[in-house]
């Protein structure tokens, strides 16, 4: 815990004080950890670069091709007509709430990342139109897409706890709806109170051109492209339910339902309703989805060096030992559930491996049916997602989309993410009083 604790201060000092590019720091912190946590020295490297492939294979097509359609979006005029529907609904006093039940809606079947990037183009389009305060506007919606990643299948961790734990995925869904409100609330919209005075640039690439009215994209044409890979996400996810004993069309409907080939279908289908269909021609879109990439390299290279570092912390077994010692405490079976995920959250930075770990700790405890165990998968998503910081992905993509300081993303997301995590322990403790 030490060589941990130091390898994370490091990191922090290196970026702050130093001014190093935090690749080059995720990189060289990665290599000492390596060396801190005993690892044999000619496993070191590979196991940086095994965490540098896991991270870019899983992410790179799905943020590049995301910062395409983000950037045809507000090219086309579309985020303008967007962020004007948005207003005639809502106005601008409570675009906020816009925001988070969008951000709800769209997290439910998605990963994190796809979510996150899918979003941001949406939230950027607003501030700028009304020339709101970036983070003010942001945290709610991110407070939504987390609660949804950590508490409600059909989400990796928490489909896998329910299996873990051999829980009602119904009950858990229903109990984590109810806990899910209240949370992203108090997370969202009332969190983000105290952020109006962080100043945010947000990237220039998501800047909606100005387009004269009669110019511009339709209503239904800019909202369809827009929400085109949610739609696909989202009909890929129910049909693989209801279809689920059907193997060769499952396969079929996994593979055209992959958030990747979702992304490459939505931006060819907004290449033409968006650019070509409005007298674009092909070298000026492509032009715009080079510039695009190039905004977000830095990104990408930040969240690479992120797994380079959590890969090493994995490959050390300090998780392990974590939950290890940890399981040997004397405590209410939810709390140490969730402390568990909590623990190895902070430490590893990942909330699906904090949840998986701690799923192997807590299941004997199932078992002999001391614990709800709908509960207990909300109790350990909770924890998974407690105060993410420098060795997390999802704080850098903040940070960087956001482009904000080191200081200013502890500020808003980590703080964020802790409320999320306090709000679901304090609501699965109330839950369990009552059930």
């Amino acid at each position: 815990m030490l060589s941990v604790l130091v390898c994370l201060i490091l990191l922090v000092l290196l970026i702050t004080w130093g001014k190093i590019n935090s690749f080059l720091a995720f990189l060289v912190v990665s290599l000492l950890a390596g060396w801190l946590l005993g690892m044999p020295a000619g496993k070191i490297v590979g196991s940086v670069q095994h965490g540098i492939g896991d991270m870019m294979g899983s992410l790179v097509i799905v943020i590049c091709v995301g910062a395409m359609l983000g950037k045809l979006v507000a090219e086309s005029g579309a985020a303008q007509v967007i962020a004007a529907s948005l207003q005639d609904l809502f106005g601008v006093r409570y675009i906020q709430w816009a925001i988070v039940l969008t951000g709800f809606v769209v997290g439910l079947p998605l990963f994190f990342d796809v979510s996150f990037v899918l979003m941001i183009p949406l939230v950027f389009s607003v501030v700028y139109q009304y020339k709101l305060p970036a983070v003010y506007i942001g945290i709610p919606m991110m407070a939504a897409i987390s609660v949804t990643h950590g508490f409600l299948p059909p989400h990796p961790a928490p489909v896998a706890l329910v299996s873990e734990f051999h829980a009602d995925m119904g009950l858990t869904l229903l109990y984590g709806i109810i806990l899910a409100v209240p949370t992203i609330i108090v997370a969202g919209p009332v969190f983000s109170r105290t952020l109006k005075k962080i100043p945010s640039h947000p990237l220039q690439t998501f800047l909606p051109k100005q387009i004269p009215p009669d110019k511009m994209s339709g209503k239904a044409s800019s909202f369809f492209c827009s929400l085109l890979p949610v739609l696909l996400l989202m009909t890929g996810t129910l049909l693989s339910l209801v279809l689920k004993g059907r193997p060769r069309i499952i396969e079929w409907i996994s593979f055209f339902g992959s958030p990747v080939v979702v992304m490459i279908v939505s931006l060819t289908v907004a290449t033409y309703i968006l650019g070509l269909r409005r007298g674009r021609r092909m070298r000026e879109i492509m032009e715009h989805y080079s510039d695009a990439v190039k905004d977000i390299s830095m990104i990408v290279l930040v969240i690479a060096g992120a797994g380079a570092l959590k890969q090493v912390f994995l490959d050390s077994g300090i998780s392990a030992q974590l939950a290890e010692s940890l399981g040997r405490l004397s405590l209410n079976p939810l709390v140490m559930g969730w402390m568990i995920a909590a623990i190895i959250r902070i430490a590893v930075g990942s909330a699906t491996v904090a949840g998986l770990t701690a799923a192997g700790m807590m299941a004997p405890v199932i078992v002999a049916g001391h614990v709800n165990p709908n509960l207990m998968v909300i109790s350990v998503g909770a924890g998974s997602v407690i105060f993410s910081h420098v060795n997390d992905a999802g704080f850098w993509m903040f940070k960087e989309y956001f482009n904000i300081t080191v200081k200013e993303t502890f500020l808003s997301w980590s703080l964020m993410e802790t409320i999320v995590s306090l709000m679901g322990l304090f609501g699965v403790l109330l839950l369990n009083s009552i059930i």
